[in-house]
């Protein structure tokens, strides 16, 4: 049995962190001491394991849930774990893609100063001027 400190510690997942998943379902309730500590099995450290993991990779929580629901599940259930993944890839590719627009545009930017600061400053003035940029980047 672990404390919340403990299982903190092997998860590094801080304690309010705990708490809030215990509140949203994604952690059972854990059984308590006489002095009404927190006692967590190794059924919980593994679902943490897998929960902290899933957030590392980019999940939303909403998309732990799903897949904490398939528990369990078989055939074609399991499909939904398959969606999951692949949407992840798909708004992951997206950002990427997104990023790299927004390193063109900075890129562009900061070279537009010619470092003579007698004029006006090309870089603040691509700061401020949306229509002057290259691409789409706005979120």
């Amino acid at each position: 049995m672990f404390s919340i400190g403990d299982l903190s510690r092997r998860t590094r997942v801080k304690v309010p962190t705990i708490r809030f998943y215990e509140e949203k379902g994604l952690l059972p309730r854990p059984d308590r001491t006489a002095g009404n500590q927190r006692r967590y099995d190794e059924t919980a450290l593994k679902r943490l394991l897998f929960i902290r993991h899933c957030r590392d990779l980019g999940l939303p929580l909403a998309d732990v849930v799903g897949l904490l629901s398939l528990e369990g599940a078989s055939g074609t259930d399991l499909d939904r774990a398959h969606e999951i993944a692949e949407k992840q890839l798909a708004d992951l590719r997206d950002r990427i893609s997104r990023l790299q627009s927004l390193e063109t545009e900075l890129t562009r930017i900061s070279k537009a100063c010619d470092g003579k600061h007698d004029h006006v400053c090309a870089v603040l003035h691509a700061f401020g001027d949306h229509s002057e940029c290259k691409g789409s980047h706005s979120n």
